[in-house]
């Protein structure tokens, strides 16, 4: 599902250009994206305090109301309210009465009549959360926390200020982003940040059967050879075989993706020698990704989950019109 440009940004600000959801990256302007990133940058310190604490969000309730399955965005998203001093409450929608046969728009004002002020949205759906938004009660917010292979918005974001802490800035950088492009939705996401944010060159590496048809279109190189495609790069998002929404066999085996995609310590010297590796998770040892490139030095996959708190906490804040000290 694609929303127009307009639309989103419509839904997503407020008349002063604010933030009163977040949905996705696509149309919001670069500023606020800065605004994001400085905000993080902010609360990125939170966690090392002996009380990892701020009260921002004080008697704030934020429902986390997952649809599909998740470990790292539910919980950093809990970590992240919690750390504004909001209530929070995680929904198990195997346990909830949507699984009785409740419509979503019923769970939804049964939930804004518990005084929720905002909904952090996970679900299979692509568009499910902009549906939500525009029934929510006008006082109430709502984060996309992923919905099917659309967008994927604070996972960019992090991303993006990992990429920022690490090497300082955007506008000198190449990008790779290596994998099952077609059916990721935080592949969509990053393509817009990091676009928007200015990187130099950004690039698609995979099997023709794993790119979107037309993807140039977004302003991105592509390339079928992944020697090729991480040719001097500084930063290199791999992306895992997202094998539960294929609706055929797009691939021979894992093992041969690996043979041919995989990112090993060798293949890693077509890069240049400060390049980084990134995967936003759960990571596939042996299909995208070598276990001595995951743990070695380039990687920051840890780095990126630990400012996923301090980015989340940005956007809610945000959202909610608070500003960190």
């Amino acid at each position: 599902m694609r929303v127009a440009t307009n639309v989103t940004q419509n839904l997503q600000l407020d008349p002063q250009g604010r933030l009163r959801h977040f949905l996705s990256i696509e149309g919001l302007p670069q500023a606020l994206l800065t605004e994001i990133l400085d905000n993080a940058e902010r609360f990125v310190g939170v966690g090392d305090r002996a009380v990892k604490k701020v009260p921002l969000l004080r008697g704030k309730t934020v429902i986390n109301l997952f649809f599909e399955p998740s470990t790292r965005t539910r919980t950093t998203f809990e970590l992240a309210a919690k750390r504004l001093s909001a209530d929070v409450m995680n929904m198990n929608i195997e346990m909830s009465s949507a699984r009785k046969g409740e419509s979503l728009r019923d769970t939804l004002r049964n939930l804004e009549a518990m005084h929720t002020d905002m909904f952090v949205v996970r679900h299979q759906d692509s568009g499910a959360s902009f549906f939500i938004a525009r029934q929510v009660a006008p006082e109430v917010s709502v984060i996309n926390g992923g919905d099917g292979r659309h967008a994927h918005p604070t996972q960019a974001m992090l991303d993006a200020f990992t990429i920022r802490r690490v090497k300082g800035g955007f506008e000198d950088l190449t990008v790779a982003i290596v994998g099952d492009v077609a059916h990721s939705r935080v592949a969509r996401s990053e393509i817009h940040a990091l676009k928007t944010l200015g990187v130099r060159e950004l690039r698609v590496v995979g099997p023709a059967t794993l790119l979107p048809a037309a993807i140039e279109s977004l302003g991105v190189s592509v390339h079928h050879v992944l020697e090729d495609g991480i040719s001097g790069c500084d930063v290199i998002i791999m992306l895992r075989l997202q094998q539960e929404r294929m609706e055929s066999a797009l691939l021979p085996s894992a093992h041969e993706y690996f043979r041919i995609y995989g990112v090993t310590e060798k293949r890693l010297r077509a890069a240049k020698r400060d390049a980084i590796v990134m995967h936003p998770g759960p990571i596939n040892r042996g299909v995208e990704i070598d276990s001595a490139v995951a743990d070695g030095p380039r990687s920051v996959i840890l780095q990126q989950v630990s400012y996923g708190i301090a980015v989340r906490m940005a956007v809610m804040a945000m959202i909610m019109g608070r500003q960190p000290e």
